[in-house]
């Protein structure tokens, strides 16, 4: 039977906000979880990225250089529309160990903003998304992913964390999930009957 990753990763991340205090404003039925698949079999790239599906606040529109767009509406498998994207790059994502990979999901939940509204987690400065340090926003996702290991998660969650890419197509003869389009901001020329 096939491996069905989103719905795996889905199960990490929800209990991962259950055991870890700072994770758990989130609530992962509005979270979309995805897959894409990388071109080439590198380990080098990204291996999962977070994209919100509002603007500051939890605006639908908003200002990007000067010009007003809506924010996308995507909806999940399950027919949630869902505030965040949450997608892994398979293989690679797989082609790291473990404390990686379990530091590259906590970093991914702890971009999702305490409103849970949409919005990132928005930090003084100007690089309003890591902070001052992209060092140190590494630094804290890696302390949260070492205290849920001290929570005693289930040892179904740390074989997903430990197994291959290969070993889990060898063992279950595909690896399925859901697959995301890119979401696009749409212009906005109309609203409420003005141009704008």
């Amino acid at each position: 039977m096939a491996f069905d990753f989103t719905a795996a990763m889905e199960g990490l991340c929800r209990d991962l906000c259950g055991r870890v205090n700072e994770l758990r404003h989130i609530d992962m039925a509005r979270v979309a979880v995805g897959y894409r698949q990388t071109r080439r079999r590198v380990t080098h790239g990204l291996q999962a990225s977070l994209t919100p599906l509002r603007f500051e606040n939890g605006a639908e529109v908003g200002r990007v250089r000067g010009r007003r767009y809506q924010c996308p509406r995507v909806v999940d498998r399950r027919g949630r529309e869902c505030l965040y994207l949450l997608n892994f790059y398979l293989p690679r994502f797989f082609d790291h160990p473990f404390e990686e990979r379990l530091t590259t999901v906590v970093h991914e939940l702890w971009h999702i903003g305490p409103a849970m509204d949409g919005d990132l987690r928005r930090h003084e400065g100007r690089c309003y998304a890591h902070g001052p340090s992209q060092k140190g926003f590494d630094e804290h996702a890696a302390g949260l992913a070492r205290k849920w290991l001290g929570a005693n998660p289930p040892e179904t969650l740390l074989t997903l964390l430990e197994a291959g890419f290969d070993e889990l197509l060898a063992e279950h003869g595909a690896v399925v999930g859901s697959k995301f389009a890119t979401p696009k901001m749409t212009p906005v020329s109309w609203v409420g009957g003005l141009r704008r």
